[in-house]
């Protein structure tokens, strides 16, 4: 391989040598020029010096690449001259054979331009990587074209025109990341915070331009920006060479050579960043390599080709510059990465924080170009059949045409020197400025009257006298756009934005806005074509970028299910935004007959197509997924139970499931800490209770899973309270596990003494963990309620505790995960710290009580509120004289209230026509007792032992009694009078147990 080490030493010759070489071969069209700039080196340096020599090495640059026998077009990205120029030049050249500085690789996808709408990205995608570091992955070059550039112009010439061949001759996206020695995936200019939702449509790729033209000398940049008073590069660019270019007087020679003496002085003033400079090298190197090699295979004459590429590579002193260039070096190999291809969206926005624009400036490029294809009258190339403008028909030329022009080295010598002319030409104002910029001036007050600016005329005066004065400030001929954007902040704005755009933006807006790209369905992957097929029953346009409403009754329409499945597969797959849903839900066991959906698959297309490179279903990219979760070096034995779910809920695949629950076994035996338990318990909670609802029995993954957990904690139990890094909610999540699923795991064959010899192996240090231990003692048996109540009041008492009772508190609330029964002992321990300490000790600690319960246990406290709610009154009134339970005196006898067995008596002759109701439907037509009945005033029970005497004799025979029925004064019969007289105690309790039933 020969890399960019390699071949930075092969050319390091000396400078000196090179030129002397270089010198020799000189042609004398420049003469006059070469004399110009040593007598200005002279004057400005006082003498021979380094800058003599750049200043010469430009002329020699210049008229190098202009006497190279293959025409070379130099072009800088996204610019509206080069664009201009290319499209002129081809209509004048016609070319067999065009050359073009883009990845090699991306030449079939060129062919699928015409079905989409500019800007766009050719995309070159890689998931899963082969050579290169894995944390690089996924890998993703982009290459944006709009309408307004150069390479736009090249590819439709040569895809429309028959008899022309297009040529990719640039390295490979698999070399972009072989060459990236640093490991640092960034684009070339350096990467922009995007500002603007679409200023992120190409993501984390690594951008790939036709003419990276712009200063690498900081200082430079920094001077040409203070002495054109400009505030960025990008209106330097658009004062001083798109403006003076674009111009009907610049022809083609004087382009080229403009463009050459541009790339080569930014070339020879770069610093001394030795690993960019070997990577342009090289690519230069490699270029040239591939343009000989084809030209040698196909017998191509350099007559009837063009090289189209940027102007910093058009300007090259590598050795194998030139169609007589030395074959020294060597393409290594593509790496094993299986590469994808596809379009995505682009936009102004993405262009310009890719490549590290200023805002707005893609835009006004394309305004300019259309204001140059109307001045210059030049017909512009369009792919037949492209979206979003009018369908033109590339017309092929004459063969008389293509003999008339004249092409190579003989006919630029002819030309001659085209910069003196050009560099001293004074710039020209156009007789429609004062018009265009009247129109702009009354078009921006429009625009921020609309927007709730107090805007009037007089600030299109203001603003169309401002921007005259600035430009004349600036030592302008005219007012470009950024005077006018700069006239109309200040006349407009003034220090105040009423809504939500500024006047900077209004006018980005009305010189073109951010235009926005748009792949088209043919050009889609086959996985993007087959979402839009199964969402074509839902009757959107989801080729059209915004929200969208999706209303889905599957009651009445069945065929809608589908277009749910999809909608939820896609809100999986897809970024936040994409598909999400107003109604409707989707878990285990549940599924909605009616769903609402906002949809925006427009506006995520890109995200859409990169779906596309990793299968052609989303059921296959989502099993990928899944199984990628499942099986990762990073995975969890919560992220496996993930899996398990999305594989049920969404696929409906048992199959897939019970795989991924088989290797969820494997995981939880493996891992020794347990970050992820309260996790782990949701989701098997669910699982199991999915399972026993819809299957008839429980699948074998799941049975093994909750034996072996239950094993797994009970083992870690120990350790996991002592260990400081374990928390307190993932130790509660533990024992949630165990108590939770102890009947199934006994079922299975688990033995209880292991989660008795754990909890008593455990010695917690920390207070919630050793509140968290008791309430497993008392759910075990080991501690009783009693014991557990004198604990916590011993904690109030001992004032070294106190500070330290809020963690008790956050421990037992926490218990309430694997002990929900204690929710009555929780509540009266916060109010017996509420009751008891003094405001001095109780304030301190309150706000740790309640951050302390907000941030460990907030999904537990429902649970405690519901339990307060039910012991405390429910009316301020009643407070004052309410007496909790656990403060109540007990009934020293232990026995039940006598009442008891009439509770609620009272409220039948409250309310009789309740009673009467009941009885009509019971069929009782007795009516109502009178007061003086005997049968009301018989104790309850007592009506059973006249009806059924062999009853009681059977149990007067068990207790020994072998007495008569004895009767009351009244006649009826006592309950217990025959025990009595034999048996006093006896005869109590089996009274009191009449009574009460």
């Amino acid at each position: 391989m020969s890399g960019p080490q390699e071949s930075g030493a092969r050319v390091n010759r000396s400078q000196e040598s090179r030129s002397q070489e270089s010198r020799s071969q000189e042609s004398t069209s420049f003469a006059a020029l070469r004399g110009q700039l040593q007598e200005a080196a002279a004057a400005f340096a006082g003498g021979p010096d380094a800058l003599e020599g750049i200043l010469l090495g430009l002329v020699d640059d210049v008229d190098r690449a202009v006497r190279e026998p293959l025409e070379i077009f130099p072009v800088c990205h996204h610019s509206p001259a080069s664009a201009t120029a290319m499209a002129r030049r081809l209509r004048e050249k016609q070319p067999k054979v065009v050359y073009l500085e883009l990845c090699e690789d991306m030449a079939p996808l060129l062919t699928e331009l015409r079905n989409c709408r500019l800007p766009v990205a050719v995309q070159a995608f890689a998931g899963d990587v082969d050579g290169f570091p894995p944390e690089w992955a996924p890998l993703s070059v982009v290459a944006p074209i709009t309408e307004a550039s150069a390479e736009y112009q090249a590819i439709a010439y040569a895809l429309d025109t028959p008899g022309v061949e297009l040529v990719l001759v640039d390295r490979s996206a698999d070399h972009v990341f072989q060459w990236d020695d640093r490991g640092e995936k960034v684009a070339e200019d350096g990467e922009a915070a995007p500002e603007e939702p679409e200023a992120g449509l190409h993501g984390e790729a690594v951008g790939v331009e036709i003419g990276d033209l712009r200063p690498r000398f900081s200082e430079l940049e920094e001077h040409l920006l203070r002495h054109g008073k400009v505030r960025h590069w990008s209106e330097w660019w658009h004062q001083y060479v798109e403006v003076p270019l674009g111009d009907s007087a610049a022809d083609h020679d004087t382009y080229r050579q403009v463009m050459f003496l541009i790339g080569s002085l930014f070339r020879r003033l770069a610093p001394g960043d030795g690993a960019r400079v070997r990577v342009d090298e090289d690519r230069e190197r490699y270029m040239w390599t591939r343009m000989r090699e084809h030209m040698a295979a196909t017998g191509t004459e350099p007559a009837d080709a063009l090289y189209v590429c940027g102007a910093f590579h058009a300007a090259s002193r590598v050795a194998e510059f030139g169609v007589d260039g030395s074959d020294t070096f060597t393409i290594s190999p593509r790496s094993g990465t299986t590469w994808q291809y596809g379009l995505i969206p682009s936009s102004n926005a993405a262009i310009e924080a890719q490549f590290g624009l200023a805002a707005g400036s893609v835009s006004i490029a394309a305004t300019e170009w259309a204001k140059s294809l109307k001045r210059t009258r030049v017909r512009p190339f369009r792919l037949a059949g492209q979206t979003g403008g009018k369908q033109r028909s590339a017309k092929k030329a004459a063969p008389a045409q293509r003999a008339q022009v004249s092409s190579g080295p003989a006919a630029d010598s002819a030309a001659g020197d085209r910069l003196s002319g050009f560099l001293r030409r004074p710039p020209v104002i156009d007789a429609l400025d004062e018009a265009e910029l009247l129109g702009w001036s009354v078009d921006i007050v429009r625009a921020a009257r609309r927007n709730g600016y107090l805007a009037s005329t007089a600030d299109a005066i203001a603003v169309f006298e401002t921007s005259i004065l600035l430009a004349g400030m600036r030592d302008r001929a005219k007012p470009t756009p950024y005077d006018f954007q700069d006239a109309a902040v200040t006349c407009i704005e003034k220090d105040v934005v009423p809504g939500r755009r500024d006047v900077r933006r209004l006018v980005e807006i009305m010189m073109g806005g951010d235009r926005i790209g748009q792949v088209g369905y043919e050009a889609l992957p086959p996985l993007a074509r087959d979402v839009h097929d199964r969402l074509a029953p839902l009757g959107l346009k989801l080729q059209q970028r915004g929200v969208q409403r999706a209303l889905l009754d599957m009651a009445s329409r069945p065929e809608l299910q589908a277009c749910s499945d999809v909608l939820w597969m896609l809100r999986r797959l897809m970024p936040h935004g994409a598909a999400r849903p107003i109604m409707g839900e989707r878990r285990l066991g549940e599924r909605s007959i009616q769903e609402s959906w906002d949809v925006a698959l427009g506006t995520h297309q890109r995200a859409l197509i990169e779906l596309g490179y990793e299968g052609v279903s989303i059921e296959q990219v989502l099993e990928q997924r899944l199984r990628r979760d499942a099986y990762g070096p990073r995975a969890t034995t919560a992220s496996v139970l993930a899996a398990v779910e999305d594989a049920t809920l969404y696929l409906g695949s048992r199959r897939l499931a019970d795989e991924l629950g088989t290797h969820a076994l494997k995981v939880l035996a493996g891992e020794r800490s347990v970050d992820g338990a309260p996790e782990v318990l949701r989701r098997v909670r669910a699982l199991l209770a999915y399972y026993r609802t819809s299957e008839p029995v429980l699948p074998a993954w799941i049975e093994s899973f909750v034996k072996t957990g239950y094993a797994h904690y009970c083992t870690l139990l120990p350790t996991a309270f002592r260990d400081e890094d374990a928390t307190v909610g993932q130790v509660a999540a533990m024992l949630g596990f165990l108590f939770s699923m102890e009947s199934l795991a006994l079922s299975l064959g688990c033995d209880r003494a292991q989660l008795e010899l754990a909890v008593a192996q455990s010695h917690p240090e920390d207070p919630s963990k050793t509140a968290l231990l008791w309430a497993a003692q008392v759910q075990l048996g080991t501690l009783s309620r009693a014991e557990l109540r004198a604990r916590c009041d011993g904690l109030l008492d001992n004032p070294l505790v106190v500070p330290s009772y809020p963690r008790y508190l956050s421990g037992f609330v926490h218990a309430l995960e694997p002990v929900p029964g204690l929710a009555d002992v929780v509540v009266e321990a916060v109010s017996n710290a509420f009751g008891r300490l003094p405001d001095s000790v109780l304030l301190p600690w309150l706000p740790l009580l309640i951050t302390t319960l907000r941030s460990g246990a907030a999904d537990l406290a429902p649970l405690l509120i519901r339990e307060a709610g039910r012991i405390f009154p429910g009316r301020l009134e009643a407070l004052d004289a309410w007496v909790p339970p656990w403060r109540a005196p007990a009934d020293p006898s232990g026995g039940v209230r006598a009442d008891a067995g009439r509770r609620g008596a009272a409220l039948l002759p409250a309310h009789p026509a309740t009673c009467d109701a009941v009885a009509d439907l019971l069929g009782c037509a007795e009516g109502w007792a009178s007061p003086g009945d005997p049968s009301v005033a018989a104790p309850p029970g007592v009506g059973l032992l006249t009806a059924h005497p062999a009853t009681c004799d059977a149990v007067a025979t068990l207790l020994g009694c072998d007495g008569e029925w004895a009767a009351r004064a009244d006649g009826a019969p006592s309950a217990g009078s025959v025990l009595t007289r034999r048996h006093p105690d006896a005869s109590v309790a089996l009274e009191a147990l009449l009574t009460a039933g």
